[in-house]
């Protein structure tokens, strides 16, 4: 992946592939800041209702599990050691 941007430039395969990579994540995040939006313009119907909190929640949980799995794609983990 590329350290600078050139807006003269497009994306290169290395970019594209890191971005799809990310893709649940960036749409779990995306899903938490909807949700969160709608808290704050809750105001307007007299305040959040059940289902505005029970979105919210999920949206964080989706959150945190895409979280750990995005981690989890990216962190070598040792095999099983064998006896010598």
């Amino acid at each position: 992946m590329r350290d600078h941007y050139d807006e003269t430039s497009e994306p290169s395969a290395a970019d594209l592939a890191a971005i799809e990579l990310e893709r649940p994540l960036i749409t779990a995040e995306m899903a938490w800041l909807d949700a969160e939006i709608t808290m704050l313009s809750a105001d307007d119907r007299g305040g959040p209702n059940s289902l505005d909190w029970r979105r919210l929640r999920r949206a964080e949980a989706r959150v945190i599990r895409e979280t750990f799995a995005h981690v989890a794609r990216h962190v070598h983990r040792p095999g099983p050691r064998r006896a010598a």
